[in-house]
C-alpha cells in the first residue's frame, strides 16, 4: 500500500510563494519506479494536472497555466516530491493532490490533498 502525504498548503497573498511537499512511504529502490504528479481541484471545477515528474526525475511537464511559475522536483534520499509555486494568483486556489503511478503498471495512488488559498 503506497501512502502519499501532502503538506505545505495555506493562505498566501497574490504574488507570494508556497512550497508543497509530497512524502511517500516507498523504499528508496521502489521510489525510483514511480512517476509523480501534482493535481489540483478548484471549487466547482474538475481536477486538473498541474505538473509531472518522471520516475528518474529527468523529465518534467507543466500545465500551460503554471509554466514559468511552478517547479516540480524530487528528492530520492527523502523519497519526496516538491512543488515550488511562485507568483501565485487567485486562480491557483484549490486542493492540491499528489498522485503516484508505478512504471509499466496501471497501479496508482492518491494523497488526501493540501489546500492552497491565494487571496488578498
Amino acid at each position: 500500500q503506497v501512502q502519499l502525504v501532502e503538506s505545505g498548503g495555506g493562505l498566501v497573498q497574490p504574488g507570494g510563494s508556497l512550497r508543497l511537499t509530497c512524502e511517500t512511504n516507498l523504499s528508496g529502490f521502489t521510489f525510483n519506479n514511480y512517476a509523480i504528479d501534482w493535481y489540483r481541484q478548484a471549487p466547482g471545477k474538475e481536477r486538473e494536472l498541474v505538473a509531472h515528474i518522471s520516475s528518474g526525475g529527468d523529465r518534467t511537464n507543466y500545465a500551460d497555466s503554471v509554466k514559468g511559475r511552478f517547479v516540480i522536483s524530487r528528492d530520492f534520499a527523502e523519497r519526496s516530491v516538491y512543488l515550488q509555486m511562485n507568483s501565485l494568483i487567485p486562480e491557483d486556489t484549490g486542493m492540491y493532490y499528489c498522485h503516484a503511478k508505478r512504471r509499466f503498471s496501471s497501479s496508482d495512488w492518491w494523497g488526501s490533498g493540501t489546500l492552497v488559498t491565494v487571496s488578498a
